[in-house]
């Protein structure tokens, strides 16, 4: 059973999701909270899988409440996965969250069966990346912003073939692509993606995607 802790200021939305995830037989909804602050304390009181995290919200916005959760001060022992809650016109607040540790975003006016998806995705250790969103904004935000030298010199202890599959990564590519494109096995591709992880200390593909980025591995607008 998914455990789901809703964090929104508007209570209709918090009602609307909840109706749908609670149609569900491997989803339960906790608890919900109308601000950041309260979302911090109910996901440290209550540990939900999965916090389905709004980006603008009174008293503590949803970046501010999601480094809480993610970042240095998290709790031991208990790490939720974060899904963001966005507009169409993607908050700049997003980019910080993924790089803090959220798993994903999803935009508010998403379909039903695209939240459930996105919940279950997220609830199984994935990140939730959306090619065509998520590069754009990831994209967006490193243009205009120095590129780390830190993250040159990590890529300095990654293996050619792990270069290789971090920036197919940062390209959007799934595993069973990138296996493609390389003519290796599914499963030697999700060795080298575990590999990649540990040796840069990212917690999931977001920050993978991020980290390829900022490290400038990969250019903004390359393909």
């Amino acid at each position: 059973m998914i455990r789901i802790l809703i964090v929104d200021d508007q209570s209709m939305i918090r009602v609307g999701i909840r109706a749908i995830l609670e149609s569900q037989d491997d989803m339960t909804v906790v608890g919900e909270a109308e601000n950041g602050r309260a979302g911090v304390d109910k996901t440290r009181g209550l540990r939900p899988d999965v916090v389905l995290m709004d980006v603008r919200m009174p008293v503590l916005d949803g970046l501010a409440a999601t480094s809480a959760l993610l970042g240095p001060e998290r709790v031991e022992g208990h790490l939720p996965r974060v899904l963001m809650l966005t507009t169409f016109d993607l908050d700049d607040y997003i980019y910080e969250a993924l790089r803090v540790g959220a798993s994903g975003f999803l935009l508010k006016d998403s379909e039903p069966d695209e939240l459930l998806q996105a919940v279950r995705v997220v609830a199984g250790g994935e990140a939730l990346l959306s090619p065509s969103v998520t590069r754009r904004l990831i994209e967006n935000f490193v243009a205009a912003r120095p590129r780390a030298t830190t993250g040159s010199t990590q890529l300095n202890g990654l293996t050619d073939r792990e270069r290789e599959v971090l920036r197919l990564i940062a390209l959007g590519r799934s595993n069973t692509e990138i296996a493609a494109e390389l003519f290796i096995a599914e499963q030697t591709t999700k060795t080298h993606v575990s590999r990649i992880l540990a040796k840069l200390g990212l917690r999931d593909r977001v920050q993978a995607v991020v980290f390829g980025y900022e490290s400038g591995l990969v250019i903004p607008g390359s393909r």
